[in-house]
């Protein structure tokens, strides 16, 4: 179960990852249209619809990362204080009540919304560019199985800790800086106080 769990999750930050260098795509376009906007008085045509594209496939792929790295926003005014199996208990209970119909939706609506764009071959009608968005409407089913799959993992989760009592550990990756400042008193050095050496 553990192996499997921590496939899924491998996968999900892979993706977050691969698609965090929509980031600086985005950045280097903006930079870049500024650049001939203002200072050459020649905009482009293309840059808008590419930034729109970055990044909705940086928020659409992130929501698997997200997860796998128990980073979405939780109002856990009471859940803290609950034990562990309480907590798993209430995550199983949500899960499937309702992440799990909500990413469904998005498979479901976003696989009819992406087949549609693929057979008209839609572009983009916000700029004279015409850029094919078609490709881009595909991250939605795609980011809806990847949430569902990573939301399995979640559930496996929650039902390994209601049995042990312990959440079990995720795959390590990058942290925020305040985490690290807040657990960087637990690893200070001790030092030595006057007369002691």
């Amino acid at each position: 179960m553990v192996k499997f769990i921590h496939a899924i999750e491998g996968l999900s930050i892979w993706v977050g990852r691969a698609f965090g260098w929509c980031i600086l795509i985005l950045t280097l376009s903006v930079s870049y249209e500024v650049f001939v906007r203002y200072v050459l008085n020649a905009p482009t045509v293309w840059a808008f619809d590419m930034m729109v594209q970055m990044y909705g496939a940086l928020f659409l792929m992130a929501g698997p990362y997200a997860l796998a790295q128990d980073a979405h926003v939780r109002g856990d005014v009471l859940y803290r204080l609950f034990t562990v199996r309480w907590q798993a208990r209430i995550d199983f209970v949500l899960y499937l009540l309702f992440f799990f119909p909500g990413m469904l939706a998005l498979f479901w609506y976003g696989w009819e919304i992406a087949s549609d764009s693929w057979r008209y071959k839609e572009v983009s009608w916000n700029s004279p560019a015409r850029i094919q968005i078609y490709f881009f409407k595909t991250l939605i089913p795609l980011a809806g199985f990847l949430l569902m799959l990573q939301g399995l993992a979640e559930l496996m989760r929650c039902w390994k800790a209601m049995r042990t009592g312990v959440w079990m550990d995720r795959l390590d990756d990058v942290h925020e800086t305040e985490d690290m400042l807040m657990h960087m008193d637990e690893t200070a050095i001790p030092v030595a106080t006057p007369g002691q050496k």
